[in-house]
């Protein structure tokens, strides 16, 4: 049965648009990743990429770290703290000839945001706290206490360069680590509270590591606020990806973007993060964002890896219930990424083409594994299929992947298919055609 989704041939037909994750966790701490990026943009440009997401630039607990743990969002690899002037990936220069590079490649950098936590801190502080259940955040185990927290940040080599606040207890709401007593768990500082409007996981799922940041203090609030317009001042970006957004308050992120609409302007991309299964979920988010914010597809990864890894896999079905299927123009669809590889090797390919060739599906974004390889342990590995097909169908969608599609989903469960008939402003009206099978 065939089932035509029309694109006419007088409709505007613009290029296709393709993000490029320029990371993944174990490249090594050689602080020359800016460098080697800036190195790629040229070949990125030929295969159709026009957003590159790039790792956490700031400084995280040490120098070597992925940034993830972060330490001063205003340190780009320009001050002499947590271990070294640089960060993993290299200098604040570095990374400004990075930008540069890519915009001038029509390549618009995507800047990885970390609003959740802080680590790192330079000092103790004695705080009263209360355990909370880890199963249940709202749920208190015991009576409040005395710990000892790490949440001292003197940022002694930035100083007050940029920013004069230094973080102190008082801006945050929880922590996971007693110094007094070498222990771990979860507290909740006395006289806070979670966010509300979180993901409601374990409870509450405010508290997801570290220092967790309290979001309504007027020094945060303020601070964030104006870290996003110093960071908009300092590059040409062509956006943010946000990072863990169902672990903070969502009217905070909301009054966030809109700042950056008043003061950055109107014309950067922003993605989240929000690592739930679930496409009601994520769809009500972006609805309460307004449309500004798009998601990563989790949903179709699930699905993915179910159907790569399962016994009897029915391809018709590898569509239900994902984002795309419900807000394509807000999905950030995906196979792969720096924290999670569940999709069998034998269905990236597929996956890839189902992502990138598909009309009204989605943006999708390509790993950086699956261009160059990973040093992921026990041993580095080259990318998949020895780095040939992905690069194929990244071009495929760059020339051919326009027009009217019609697609065959409903015959068998191991073999599916659809075509792409072209459009006139492109690559000459040429199409294409993909089947996908599980089966032999």
């Amino acid at each position: 049965m065939e089932t035509i989704h029309l694109i006419p041939d007088d409709a505007p037909c613009s290029s296709n648009r393709t993000i490029f994750q320029g990371f993944e966790w174990y490249i090594p701490a050689d602080h020359q990743h800016w460098t080697r990026l800036a190195s790629l943009i040229p070949q990125l440009a030929t295969l159709g990429i026009t957003s590159m997401w790039i790792p956490p630039a700031y400084k995280g607990a040490w120098f070597t770290s992925n940034g993830y743990d972060v330490y001063d969002l205003y340190d780009l690899g320009e001050f002499q703290q947590r271990g070294a002037r640089c960060t993993k990936w290299g200098t604040k220069e570095e990374l400004a000839r990075l930008v540069d590079v890519a915009n001038g490649n029509g390549i618009g950098v995507l800047f990885d945001a970390v609003f959740n936590h802080r680590t790192g801190a330079d000092r103790t502080e004695k705080a009263v706290a209360v355990k909370v259940d880890p199963q249940d955040r709202l749920k208190e185990v015991g009576k409040p206490y005395k710990i000892e927290a790490w949440t001292k940040f003197d940022f002694p080599g930035r100083g007050n360069t940029y920013s004069p606040l230094k973080w102190n207890k008082e801006h945050f709401n929880g922590v996971d680590h007693d110094h007094r007593t070498k222990s771990q768990a979860i507290w909740r500082l006395q006289g806070k509270k979670w966010a509300y409007d979180v993901d409601e996981e374990l409870g509450n799922y405010d508290f997801l590591m570290c220092g967790n940041i309290d979001h309504s203090h007027p020094d945060v609030r303020r601070d964030l606020f104006y870290w996003v317009e110093w960071l908009g001042s300092q590059f040409r970006l062509g956006g943010l990806r946000i990072d863990a957004v169902k672990h903070y308050s969502a009217s905070f992120l909301r009054d966030l973007m809109m700042h950056i609409d008043q003061t950055v302007g109107k014309d950067w991309f922003m993605v989240g993060e929000y690592w739930r299964a679930d496409a009601k979920v994520l769809s009500a988010y972006i609805e309460y964002m307004n449309h500004r914010l798009s998601l990563f597809d989790v949903p179709l990864v699930e699905s993915f890896c179910n159907i790569s890894r399962g016994v009897e896999p029915d391809l018709r079905k590898v569509f239900e219930g994902s984002l795309a299927a419900t807000k394509p123009a807000n999905a950030v669809t995906f196979v792969v990424n720096h924290d999670t590889t569940p999709v069998a090797p034998f269905f990236i390919p597929i996956a890839y083409a189902l992502i990138l060739l598909r009309a009204n599906f989605g943006l999708p974004c390509v790993f950086w594994g699956d261009l160059y390889g990973s040093h992921a342990p026990p041993h580095a590995q080259g990318p998949p299929h020895g780095g040939l097909l992905i690069p194929r169908l990244m071009l495929a969608r760059k020339l051919w992947a326009y027009g009217t599609e019609a697609s065959y989903f409903s015959d068998s469960a191991t073999c599916i298919g659809f075509t792409r008939f072209g459009h006139p402003a492109r690559s000459g009206g040429a199409g294409l055609a993909v089947i996908a099978n599980t089966g032999w």
